[in-house]
């Protein structure tokens, strides 16, 4: 219900000071125009236009304009009536949102099902219920920092995070500017000393985060919260700057477009954002629009209020919703790689699905007279729209789409383990798999689940993850009354052989230790993390406290393992990535595996090096789903599925000079010049790079023959 100041004026011993009255601004066409500015970056970045590599800033525009109209709102209701009507608000946000929301959450869902791999349908499912409450920027957020979860494909719905934002965040708004109302009347002071606060405290928190762990502080509310409060500053000086001279205002105006379009420029995905960089496009918004106040003659709006940016502003919103659904999934139902003519066409096309949004959705619902007649019908009819996405979502998650599937196949690992010969029955498996057609009915584990096919010790918290430097407790398994201790050292692709070592040391007596750590080389090495966009230097400060307790416990055998790639490079005395030729960074690489095999050998400990599994080169359970009916597809040439192998010939030169034995594994994954990605009845690959758990207990024969006894 509205809440009337005149009935709750301060007393006495709190003075009021009246605002002065307000001038509506009305329709400002500068505004209509820098939506379209915002919405054309955004969308020509997705896009892939190397150019514009930076128009994710186009988001950070739309944040400050938020914040500044949704403010110049609240406070004309604020000032015009004396009271906030929060039902009312609510309302129009509800029926101004969710009509165009929910006709592309509803269609992105239906579209996946019909059209997307199955392997990606109950993610979606779930980013689109996070998305109909608001609540999928913290998704993303925790998910960014799963390394596991680093190459995953992006969801159709992921552009939603920033409306999520928004709406945290006009959650909150209004109820606090009511309550600066209710008890310091209408007086601006408190209310710039409120927002000046706010915007201190989330700009700190957005540097600072943004130096440690770059997915929280992209999505997350709490560091995007300057932004809008920044627009809302601007909202509480508006009648000030109906003054400003219009020379300077017209300065302002230039300014604030050059400084948006120069970050768009010179961004790059590489730029820790948000943090200090996301100053530029904030403040130059905050100028265009605090610019454009007085109007003057000479200003930006002369070409912001030209036709194409009026009538793309007009359709922003609607083009910033479908845009992303359509660059993602179009592909799938064509069966074709997108290009950048593809995806300017389909952008092109999203418009044309925007613009008929706006005029048979968007204004017609938020305009019917029943709806605006009473708030309570504008909030029921929301309400209404949010379920009916989420029933959509969750029937979906129920009854998910099937693969086809071929006729069932040998079991390997019963094959294997009975064989006189493994490695020659393997093999021979592996052969005959590379031309099978059809997807084995017995696969295993399941093509739509294997993403979540993780080794026991990740459920056990016993692997790190990027921030972590100490695992919960001390990891033992194997036999954990076994004489002999043995280590499991490196990154996830270490993790991936636990299945098998884990079987081993059971066998064998041996109490193993598992020491891995996501993106970790075991290699004593400074590298550059491209999902924190910093040093990773939680790396060499973890590997130095096991290498340390390695070298304290001086086991029987030490078995080390990391991914051959350059997913995460060295870095350079600057602290960034290190860019030169490969003669000068493998030597490099060589050398930090050298530091760590002198770290851990002594006269008690046995060295035993796994090289780096083959890389499919593509997201295999996505690709089997695909192509359920021709399997073949998803073959790897062995030719191109081993990681920078010049690299691996200094790594294997250095281990076998510091004694190391080094064990090739590319022969229990690669036959005939091919690595089929299901070999019999096996799943290979959980992803693009990590063996299943299924496919690592297969190899526990021919891994245990290779270790020392």
């Amino acid at each position: 219900m509205p809440v009337s100041l005149d009935s709750l004026r301060p007393t006495a011993q709190t003075p009021s000071v009246s605002a002065p009255p307000r001038s509506h601004l009305g329709f400002r066409p500068d505004i209509e125009g820098m939506r379209a500015i915002a919405v054309t970056l955004v969308v020509l970045s997705h896009a892939g236009l190397t150019g514009i590599a930076g128009g994710y800033i186009g988001v950070d525009v739309f944040f400050v304009i938020s914040g500044f109209l949704i403010t110049t709102l609240l406070l004309k209701e604020l000032d015009t009536t004396g009271r906030i009507h929060l039902t009312t608000f609510y309302a129009r946000r509800a029926t101004r949102l969710l009509p165009a929301s929910t006709l592309v959450l509803v269609t992105t869902i239906t579209a996946a099902w019909l059209w997307m791999p199955a392997t990606r349908f109950t993610t979606i499912s779930l980013d689109a219920i996070h998305a109909t409450f608001y609540g999928i920027n913290w998704r993303l957020a925790n998910e960014g920092v799963q390394y596991l979860n680093a190459d995953t494909p992006p969801s159709p719905l992921q552009h939603f995070w920033s409306l999520a934002v928004e709406e945290q965040f006009y959650l909150a708004w209004p109820l606090l500017l009511l309550t600066l109302a209710l008890t310091t009347g209408k007086r601006r002071t408190p209310i710039i000393i409120t927002l000046t606060t706010i915007t201190t405290a989330s700009l700190t928190i957005s540097i600072l985060q943004t130096a440690t762990s770059a997915p929280w502080a992209y999505f997350g509310t709490h560091t995007r919260t300057w932004e809008l409060a920044t627009g809302a500053l601007i909202a509480v000086a508006a009648t000030p700057l109906t003054k400003l001279p219009h020379p300077l205002a017209a300065t302002l105006t230039w300014t604030g477009l050059a400084a948006i379009l120069t970050a768009a420029l010179l961004y790059t995905e590489h730029t820790p954002f948000p943090g200090t960089a996301a100053l530029l496009p904030v403040l130059g918004t905050a100028a265009l629009i605090a610019g454009g106040t007085p109007k003057p003659r000479h200003g930006a709006t002369i070409l912001l209020k030209t036709l194409p940016f009026q009538q793309i502003g007009r359709y922003s919103y609607s083009w910033y919703l479908w845009h992303w659904p359509v660059l993602t999934i179009t592909p799938h139902i064509l069966d074709i790689e997108p290009t950048i003519p593809l995806n300017l066409g389909l952008a092109t096309g999203s418009l044309l699905l925007a613009i008929a949004t706006y005029h048979l959705i968007e204004n017609p619902t938020r305009n019917h007279q029943w709806v605006k007649t009473k708030a309570r019908r504008g909030l029921a009819t929301g309400l209404a729209l949010s379920c009916l996405a989420a029933l959509t979502a969750q029937t979906g998650a129920i009854k998910p789409p099937q693969l086809a599937k071929g006729h069932p196949a040998i079991d390997t690992a019963t094959a294997v383990a009975t064989a006189n010969n493994p490695e020659t029955e393997l093999q021979r498996i592996i052969n005959t798999s590379t031309n099978t057609a059809k997807l084995p009915a017995n696969v295993t584990p399941k093509v739509q689940t294997a993403r979540t096919d993780k080794p026991d010790h990740y459920t056990a918290g016993c692997h790190l993850e990027y921030l972590a430097t100490a695992a919960p407790g001390p990891c033992v398994f194997g036999d954990p009354n076994g004489e002999r201790t043995v280590y499991l050292l490196g990154d996830s692709h270490a993790a991936h052989w636990y299945p098998a070592m884990d079987a081993i040391a059971k066998a064998r007596g041996w109490r193993l230790m598992v020491r891995t750590k996501s993106a970790c080389h075991a290699a004593s090495v400074r590298t550059f993390s491209a999902a924190l966009k910093r040093g990773y230097t939680e790396c060499p400060l973890w590997r130095g406290q096991v290498l340390a307790e390695i070298g304290q416990a001086r086991p029987y055998l030490v078995v080390v393992s990391s991914s051959g790639s350059d997913g995460n490079p060295l870095l350079n005395d600057d602290g960034d990535r290190l860019t030169a030729p490969a003669e000068l960074v493998d030597p490099r690489w060589a050398d930090g595996w050298a530091a760590t095999f002198r770290e851990i050998r002594s006269p008690r400990t046995k060295l035993a090096m796994i090289r780096d599994t083959p890389w499919p080169g593509h997201d295999v359970p996505e690709c089997l789903a695909e192509h359920s009916h021709e399997i073949s597809r998803c073959v790897a040439p062995a030719a191109r599925s081993i990681a920078l192998p010049g690299r691996q010939a200094l790594v294997d030169r250095a281990a076998k000079a510091a004694g190391v034995q080094v064990i090739d594994p590319v022969p229990w994954f690669c036959a005939g010049g091919s690595c089929p990605s299901v070999v019999g009845n096996l799943l290979v690959w959980r992803d693009d790079d990590h063996i299943t758990t299924a496919y690592a207990s297969m190899l526990v024969p021919l891994l245990s023959a290779k270790l020392p006894k």
